[in-house]
């Protein structure tokens, strides 16, 4: 019994060494591209960096063109820790949504309006400081945002939602058959055992 106490003990220290070990990962996700009118609308600009420990100067820029096409808007600028939402059609309804670690560089749009809709670009650009050289990177995302009245139906959620319901109710009839062998099994054992019995 102690022997197994001391393998438990010894599993659980190991988790959690192992939990506080894990690292964070940057998984680069797309942009929802649907807003609904009126709502809050984040519009996600991801950019990894594959080595974290390394210091970098983040400038982050978003640019508005409207479906016309003729104008290009300069909405948005992080730099040097400070956000700034520049003057435009969207003055005063952009907030910053970036992480700390500036991999995550989206912002949100509050009050979305129908004239909302059209290309939003961002553009990432990292500046590396290393002793001898600066390499830097640039990473152009473009959102296209249309403005809806109503939420679409998610199909992908639709879809678990009904595959959820079918295992749920595969599951339970697999449940049900076993518990019936299981009984049966049980009942034939118990017959045997009273005939030897006599």
């Amino acid at each position: 019994m102690l022997t197994q106490t001391r393998v438990h003990l010894q599993t659980l220290v190991l988790l959690i060494l192992v939990v506080h070990l894990s690292q964070q990962v940057c998984v680069d996700v797309p942009s929802g591209t649907e807003a609904v009118l009126g709502k809050t609308m984040k519009l996600t600009c991801i950019s990894c960096m594959k080595r974290e420990e390394v210091k970098a100067k983040t400038r982050v820029d978003w640019y508005y063109i409207r479906h016309d096409k003729k104008e290009k808007f300069h909405i948005f600028k992080y730099e040097e820790d400070s956000a700034v939402a520049l003057d435009g059609p969207l003055k005063g309804r952009l907030k910053w949504n970036g992480s700390q670690d500036l991999q995550d560089v989206s912002i949100s749009i509050t009050n979305v309006t129908y004239n909302d809709s059209g290309v939003y670009e961002c553009h990432v650009f990292r500046e590396f400081e290393f002793d001898f050289f600066t390499p830097y990177v640039s990473i152009f995302k473009n959102i296209s945002l249309k403005v809806k009245e109503q939420a679409s139906q998610d199909t992908t959620a639709l879809f678990s939602e009904i595959m959820m319901y079918v295992l749920l109710v595969f599951l339970t009839f697999w449940l049900l058959v076993e518990m019936v062998y299981c009984y049966r099994k049980i009942s034939k054992s118990d017959e045997q055992a009273q005939d030897t019995a006599y």
